[in-house]
């Protein structure tokens, strides 16, 4: 499997837990992961699965503060669920990740392609605008 897979996996798992937030009777994150990273198919990468999902989680607070500021006309309740979800995945790792292992270009990129699968037409140029962002300010403070 490879780690464009294990990323849709991670993705579509923080999307259902963030669409949990609307429904009574809600799963725990750990359910969610597992029962993606077994309908998927994606046991050859679960370690990597579980480092973004729970990556995310654990950062969520500052990833929300870092899309605020890079997006200050979206007020992160107007972005759409996919959107969001794809901007907190791609920021935990451009901030947050190894980027030995996934360089700060290629998580933009293949934070670009899973806007570009889920997400509207405009998704793809509106996730490039803020990764493209908080780049910018990353490498300013280098």
């Amino acid at each position: 499997m490879s780690r464009r897979k294990a990323r849709f996996i991670a993705f579509q798992s923080l999307f259902e837990l963030d669409f949990q937030e609307f429904k009574k009777n809600k799963l725990k994150a750990s359910s969610i992961l597992e029962a993606n990273i077994r309908e998927f198919k994606g046991e050859a990468q679960k370690d990597f699965v579980k480092e973004l999902f729970s990556g995310v989680i654990k950062n969520k607070a500052t990833i929300n503060q870092l899309i605020e500021k890079s997006a200050p006309e979206w007020p992160l309740a107007q972005i759409n669920i996919i959107d969001r979800n794809v901007l907190r995945l791609g920021i935990y790792e451009l901030v947050f990740g190894n980027h030995k292992a996934v360089p700060p270009k290629v998580a933009i990129n293949e934070a670009i392609e899973i806007a570009k699968a889920f997400g509207s037409s405009a998704s793809g140029r509106f996730i490039n605008g803020v990764l493209g962002t908080i780049y910018r300010e990353l490498e300013q403070t280098k």
